[in-house]
């Protein structure tokens, strides 16, 4: 773990990359998928950035998966020209999108009905050009995506569709990312494959043999790769990681190949309680569709970070986590508890608790949504903070 000292901070609460950390997991992975002869197209919308969308492509990557059309959008104008839009299209994208692939942009985009297909061909046909159109799966996640066996009529009205070329399909399993339970990520992996691979050799004998078939993750991908229907692998985690995958474990048990290079610093700014301190991310700083933040630097090991409100989190000691404890048994708990601690006489504030102007560092428990409440990374490269902006998150025109 390699963070900058507080000295090189411009502010707080900041978004912040290690870039050693970064720079090892993407040769890593790059390295995997060169070895089992799959080409990757890293998920996009873990980042949203355009700069480190480069760094993955130069290193290796045939092009970004993208879950807007902003996103996708935000990566061309940042110099990448292959890119996949991996959830159907809203009724006004498809112009968008053509307007993309009329610049020179190699664009492709999944569908899940028959009226995606026809108002994506008709863009195209407007804007004289062509769109990459790929059938998304749905094989358990039931978010988007037509079942296995309504794929082939998809597949053949993409083919037979002005604008239109019949590019693949998509199966992102999205449901099995996290499972803890690694027998049961392995083993409903291994079945969606089989459900593939009977998809394929269906389209196949149809005359319409897939030229891609897209999809895996960060949380399958060591189950993915050596699968061999999957030609392309669509990881984005990897990247960066975060709690929630650390606490899921890596496919195939052991420890996991990538590392944690994503952090989050926050100023304490208030040491008024002997159970916690209080520092300046709250909500606004930290997705909270995962698992809390991680205390990794900072504050004494174990030190538990929550939110307390919109701007401010606490820092609780691990000699105070009673407090906490005793908060949960009543309606106004915490308020009880912590002033009962605070007039207690034999308690003492741990000595080597933060003070008002320390640096603590947090892992994000969901990297996704966590980079999307931020305009830039602030990447440490051991000498000099650089900015890249989150140039791919979401905006009204």
């Amino acid at each position: 773990m390699n963070l900058p000292p507080a000295s090189a901070l411009p502010q707080t609460p900041l978004l912040v990359v290690d870039r050693a950390a970064l720079d090892r997991n993407l040769r890593k992975m790059q390295a995997l998928c060169d070895a089992a002869g799959v080409r990757l197209r890293a998920h996009g919308k873990t980042h949203k950035c355009s700069t480190l969308g480069r760094l993955i492509v130069e290193g290796g990557a045939v092009g970004l998966c993208c879950q807007t059309v902003g996103e996708a959008e935000a990566f061309v104008a940042g110099g990448i020209q292959d890119v996949l839009v991996t959830a159907p299209p809203p009724a006004w994208a498809g112009p968008r999108l053509a307007a993309l692939a009329k610049a020179g942009a190699k664009v492709g985009v999944v569908a899940d009905d028959e009226g995606q297909i026809d108002r994506l061909s008709d863009a195209a046909v407007a804007a004289g050009t062509m769109l990459d159109l790929v059938v998304d799966l749905d094989l358990g996640t039931h978010r988007t995506g037509v079942y296995p066996h309504e794929a082939l009529a998809l597949a053949r009205a993409a083919d037979a569709s002005p604008g239109l070329r019949f590019a693949g399909v998509q199966a992102y399993l999205g449901h099995l990312q996290h499972l803890d339970d690694g027998a049961l990520r392995q083993s409903a992996d291994e079945a969606a494959f089989a459900t593939l691979k009977a998809l394929v050799a269906e389209l196949t004998a149809a005359g319409l043999p897939p030229p891609v078939v897209t999809g895996g993750g960060t949380g399958t991908h060591a189950f993915d790769l050596a699968s061999g229907v999957f030609t392309e692998l669509q990881a984005g985690s990897y990247a960066v990681m975060d709690v929630e995958y650390d606490a899921c474990g890596a496919p195939g048990g052991g420890d996991w190949p990538f590392e944690p290079a994503l952090y989050v610093a926050a100023s304490i700014v208030s040491a008024r309680h002997k159970s916690h301190v209080v520092c300046d991310a709250g909500f606004k700083a930290m997705s909270m569709d995962g698992p809390p933040a991680r205390v990794v630097a900072g504050a004494a090991p174990g030190s538990l970070w929550r939110p307390m409100g919109d701007e401010h989190g606490m820092i609780a000691h691990p000699a105070t986590l009673d407090v906490l404890k005793a908060a949960g048994r009543a309606p106004l708990g915490f308020a009880e508890a912590v002033t009962a601690a605070d007039a207690d006489p034999s308690r003492e504030e741990p000595a080597d608790a933060p003070r008002v102007g320390d640096v603590v560092w947090l892992q994000p428990g969901h990297c996704d949504p966590t980079i999307n409440l931020y305009d830039a990374l602030h990447v440490w490269d051991g000498e000099r903070l650089e900015r890249w902006a989150v140039d791919g998150r979401r905006v009204s025109l």
